[in-house]
Formats: structure tokens, C-alpha cells, sequence
């Protein structure tokens, strides 16, 4: 075991931890209202009026992070063309980038539904970071509002009444899971600590997973429900059940080394590689395995995302941060944004989502989903030194 480290980087180390965990480091998972598409008619129904995508669930799917082209030490300006929100001089604006919810559901302008493309007439993003499952469920059975929106299958009833509704892409757990807390726990064994999280964490995912499943299973009988109570045959649009990808590369997948203080300060990755590879090789594929075990139970697709940023993670050799002679590129920058240590740009809540290229990805990946069957189970992979049109389907495994 490394053990506790007393030089002046390492208190300015703790320091900025602190402020983090000041801060509530939270990585919520989120989704949240309208950003494509006219108002709905008011004859349109089942079969009838212009088709819609809905997304529903947490901050993975709502568009969390999708402020950021990459990563960049540059604080200032543009920081280096990522921050999609600069406006001139030292002027941001997150709302250019998640609209009237730039304070709390942070759905982007680049979320899921959206760079999906022309899979329906209209996109209707109701997902919202930091939601889990009770946020999901009707008011009328368990739900909760939340961020002062109605529960999210609340909501969606009122979308199909009013669009004829063909998929509903749904990414829900990771909040109920305790995803915030295992990434800022795991952060501080690295920077305070001098110790692993991998065995306590997996034992804390051991006893919540099976009630967070089963809270998972409920949301999609929800929308079933929903969209049953309005008037929908469930052959008549698809729910696709996604899981998460992993922010982070495995151990020795990392461009920095763990013996030294650039994983957090330069990287924005403060993870030993031990945890590193559990996070990778062992939590992400058995959430990914158990969801793919609701959605088969439950009769919907399932889209597996545990694979697809590959090499893109933050801090992974294949990947580079912008910088003044690196532009932001789909091809080789970071596709998930990294915990920003000294807090000196955007949220904390962004950590560790996809950011703006990874969302461009997930949406391809939705696109080639929906082109599959409506009960397949598919895996999305990238293409080594491609962008998001270089993403591919296997089956899921």
C-alpha cells in the first residue's frame, strides 16, 4: 500500500479536496425538458401527429457535461476552444449550452436525443441530473418531484398526448447506486488517504444493487403504464434501456503515473490504478450485466455502453488534453469531463460525465440502436482515432 504523503502538494491536495467534498462533489445523473422541435398538436395521438424521441432518467443521458469540448489547464478565455459557454473575455453563460436548466437538470444542447439525429420528428429531453428512480415513478405510485419539475413519467404522459411517441431511451440506477459517493470516496483514498476503495465500495454496491434494480425494473413498468393509460400498443414505440460508460481508463491505460500528484493536478483523475481497473473491469460491466438482466426481464432493448469510451476516458493514453497547440477534436481529445481540482472552471456536478464529444457518441449509438430490432441487446464500441460517426454496434454480451 502507497502510504499517507506530508510534502507542501500534498496539503495543497487535501485542500482542494476539501473544498470539493465543501462544494457537495457531486456527480448526478441527470435529463430534463424540451430542446428540439415545435409544440405538439393538439391532434396528435397515438399513430397521429409528429413522432417524438424522449429521454428520461439521470445526468448521463439529460446532457451533464456537455458544456465542455475536452479538457484544458488553460483557465481563462475559451479555455483552449473547450468551454462552449464562454461569451468574451471572462463572460460564460452555461445557459447557451443547457438552456433554461443550466442550474439543475443541465440538459445540453448536445444530450442524447439530440445528436441522435433525425430519428423522429421532435426530441423531448426529460431527464435531469442528479434524478434516481423515485423521480422516474408517477406521482401516483412513489414518485417524487424533483428540481421543481412533476416526476418524470408525469411529464411524459403529457408528451404522449400531445406526439406520437416511437422511443423512449432511458438511463436510470447510477444516482440510487451511489455513483457522487463512490467516485469521491475512491478520489479521496488517492489524495488523502494513501489507501484503495475498491473493497469497501464493491461491498456497499453489494448490498444496494438488488433494490436498485428493482427500482430500475419499476421505472420502465412506469412508462409502460404511462404510455398504456394513453392510449399506446407496447409494439407500437421502443424503450431503450441503457447502461454507463466508464470516465476512467484502467490502470495501465493511464498517461499518467500514480506515483506522483499529476493524476489529480494535471490529469483531473485522482484514482489508483487498482481502483482504476475495478471501476473499469468490474463495477461498470456488473451494472451494465444487471441492467441488461432488467431489460431482457422486462421486454425492451438494451443498449450497453460500457465500452464506449474506450481509450477516450479522462487521462487515457490514447486521448490528449487541448491546449494551445492541440485543438478540440472528436478524433483525439477527451470524451468525459474530468473532476476539476482547483474548481477554477464550470461545475463539480459535470465530473465524470460525457462531455460534448462523448455525447455526440452516445447519441450515434442510440441512432444505430434504434436501426436494430426492438428487443435486441446491443454493445457500442468507438473507432480508434475516430469521432462519433465512427461508432459501431456488437452484440451485447
Amino acid at each position: 500500500m502507497i502510504g499517507f504523503r506530508k510534502d507542501g502538494k500534498d496539503r495543497a491536495a487535501r485542500s482542494r479536496v476539501r473544498r470539493l467534498a465543501g462544494a457537495g462533489m457531486v456527480v448526478p445523473l441527470a435529463v430534463g425538458a424540451l430542446l428540439a422541435g415545435g409544440a405538439g398538436t393538439s391532434a396528435a395521438s397515438p399513430g397521429n401527429g409528429p413522432t417524438a424521441v424522449v429521454s428520461m432518467g439521470d445526468s448521463y443521458i439529460s446532457g451533464e457535461a456537455g458544456r465542455w469540448k475536452g479538457n484544458s489547464l488553460t483557465n481563462s478565455g475559451s479555455r483552449n476552444g473547450t468551454d462552449r459557454a464562454w461569451v468574451s473575455g471572462s463572460s460564460y453563460d452555461p445557459s447557451k449550452v443547457y438552456g433554461a436548466t443550466a442550474g439543475g437538470c443541465h440538459r445540453s444542447d448536445s444530450a442524447e436525443v439530440l445528436s441522435a439525429g433525425a430519428i423522429a420528428d421532435t426530441a423531448v429531453n426529460l431527464a435531469c441530473s442528479g434524478a434516481t428512480s423515485q423521480n422516474v415513478f408517477r406521482a401516483s405510485n412513489g414518485g417524487v418531484a424533483f428540481k421543481g419539475e412533476a416526476p418524470q413519467a408525469d411529464q411524459l404522459a403529457a408528451v404522449a398526448a400531445s406526439r406520437d411517441v416511437k422511443v423512449i431511451a432511458l438511463s436510470i440506477g447510477g444516482n440510487d447506486l451511489g455513483f457522487a459517493d463512490i467516485i469521491k470516496d475512491c478520489a479521496y483514498d488517492f489524495v488523502l488517504w494513501g489507501s484503495y476503495c475498491y473493497d469497501d465500495q464493491q461491498a456497499g454496491v453489494d448490498q444496494k444493487i438488488d433494490a436498485v434494480m428493482a427500482g430500475v425494473g419499476k421505472s420502465v413498468d412506469e412508462i409502460r403504464a404511462v404510455m398504456r393509460a394513453a392510449g399506446y400498443a407496447d409494439s407500437s414505440y421502443r424503450i431503450v434501456l441503457q447502461s454507463y460508460p466508464s470516465p476512467i481508463p484502467r490502470g495501465a491505460e493511464n498517461r499518467y503515473t500514480q506515483s506522483d500528484w499529476s493524476r489529480l493536478n494535471t490529469g483531473g483523475c485522482p484514482f489508483w490504478n487498482r481502483d482504476s481497473d475495478w471501476a473499469r473491469d468490474s463495477l461498470v460491466p456488473q451494472i451494465a450485466g444487471r441492467i441488461k438482466s432488467v431489460a431482457a426481464a422486462k421486454g425492451v432493448q438494451f443498449l450497453d455502453l460500457k465500452d464506449m469510451m474506450q481509450g477516450r476516458e479522462v487521462c487515457a493514453k490514447a486521448s490528449k488534453q487541448v491546449s494551445s497547440t492541440s485543438a478540440a477534436s472528436g478524433r483525439t481529445s477527451e470524451w468525459a469531463r474530468w473532476i476539476d481540482n482547483n474548481e477554477s472552471q464550470g461545475l463539480i456536478q459535470e465530473s465524470m460525465h460525457p462531455n460534448y464529444f462523448g455525447q455526440l457518441a452516445v447519441g450515434r449509438c442510440l441512432a444505430l440502436a434504434v436501426a436494430q430490432p426492438a428487443n435486441s441487446a446491443s454493445g457500442c464500441k468507438n473507432t480508434a482515432g475516430g469521432d462519433h460517426t465512427g461508432m459501431y454496434l456488437t452484440p451485447a454480451p
